[in-house]
Parts: C-alpha cells; structure tokens; sequence
C-alpha cells in the first residue's frame, strides 16, 4: 500500500524535528498539556478552608459552610450582642465542641493572630480531562474539566467530588517547548485565574 500525503507529511516532520533536536515539549498535546497543568503551583495549591471562631455576624453562622459544620456536630453557637461593627443583629459566638476539637484541631495549617480564622487544608484538585487545545502560534488555549477531592473529613464534608469544573487556561511556546501561562500576559488566561473562574459542569 502506497503511503498516503498525510503519512508523507508526518514522516517528513518527525524526520526535520530528529535533525533539529526537537523534544517533547516542542508539540503541544493534550498529554503534555494534562501534565503541565497537573504539575503546575497553582493547580498543586491546596484548597483552604478558614473558620471563625468567637464573634461572628448572624450571615456567617448562617452561611452553608457553618451550617454543614454544625450539623456534623463540629461548632456550636450562642447568641451574643453584636459589636459596634457588626450588623444586623443577631451575632453568634462559635466554638469548638469536644467531637469539633478532635476532629480539627490535628488539620490546622494557619491561623491568622489575635484569634483571627484558622485554615485548614481540605482538597485538592484532580485533573479529569483536556477538553481542547486552540493554537495561534506560540500562543495556545487549554479546556480542561477537574474536580476537588477532599483530603479529610472536612472537605468530605464541604466538597461533592460529583461536581465538576471547567476552565481555559493559556499556554506559550518558548525556545525550549511550552509552558503553562502562570502570570497575565497578552492574549492569555494565567492558571490562578483560570482556576477561580471555573464554571460547574455536568460530571
């Protein structure tokens, strides 16, 4: 069978690129892009829960996040007059209850001074899949779909790994291949800011 135009083309690049000295990273693939993504900082960046404790505003304890740790049985509140600050009325003072303690406490990873919110660190993102690659040049744009996986009983709580995101992200090819766009250049989308627009989709 006679070799096809295609076949020839292929042939002929594969070829000009062993004489050149090309690598891997010289050809943008949907491989090459996962694994960039993947090993990127921002990608890597955990997901920080923060929680107040003490005073806080009656739309704090109400929020999703404090009603899902009360229900689990993590942090109580009671009724308090509101600061001069806070308003509208009423405020609640949030602890730990015994069961909370142990459970949180081992999981600290911060806490802001003077008593101020404590983070914890409770997923982590989970590549799922490149979606499409959009080339100009040494410009390209990535959609790709993840989702957060919890870490420990918190992000169990917080995080539904059923639900998924999607997010475009740029990246540019250098003298030595492609990289992901981690800071805002022209006609890109750098990761950080790719991650925080990420739109819900169906798993």
């Amino acid at each position: 069978m006679r070799p096809t135009k295609a076949t020839k083309t292929l042939l002929l690049a594969v070829l000009l690129c062993l004489g050149l000295g090309c690598s891997p990273r010289d050809f943008l693939t949907r491989r090459l892009a996962a694994d960039l993504i993947s090993a990127s900082d921002a990608f890597k960046a955990p997901q920080l829960f923060w929680l107040t404790t003490g005073i806080v505003s009656n739309k704090d304890f109400s929020s999703p996040d404090f009603m899902v740790l009360q229900r689990r049985g993590w942090i109580i509140g009671t009724e308090q007059k509101c600061p001069a600050e806070v308003d509208p009325p009423p405020c609640w003072d949030v602890l730990l209850t015994p069961l909370g303690v142990d459970t949180i406490r081992p999981l600290i990873s911060s806490a802001l001074p003077d008593n101020g919110p404590i983070g914890i660190q409770v997923a982590r993102r989970e590549l799922l899949s490149i979606d499409g690659i959009s080339k100009a040049g040494n410009f390209a744009e990535v959609e790709f779909t993840w989702r957060w996986v919890s870490i420990n009983q918190v992000g169990a709580a917080l995080y539904d790994s059923g639900v998924h995101y999607r997010s475009t992200v740029g990246f540019r090819g250098y003298d030595d291949g492609w990289r992901v766009v981690e800071q805002t250049v022209p006609s890109n989308q750098p990761l950080d800011e790719a991650l925080r627009n990420a739109q819900p989709t169906a798993p």
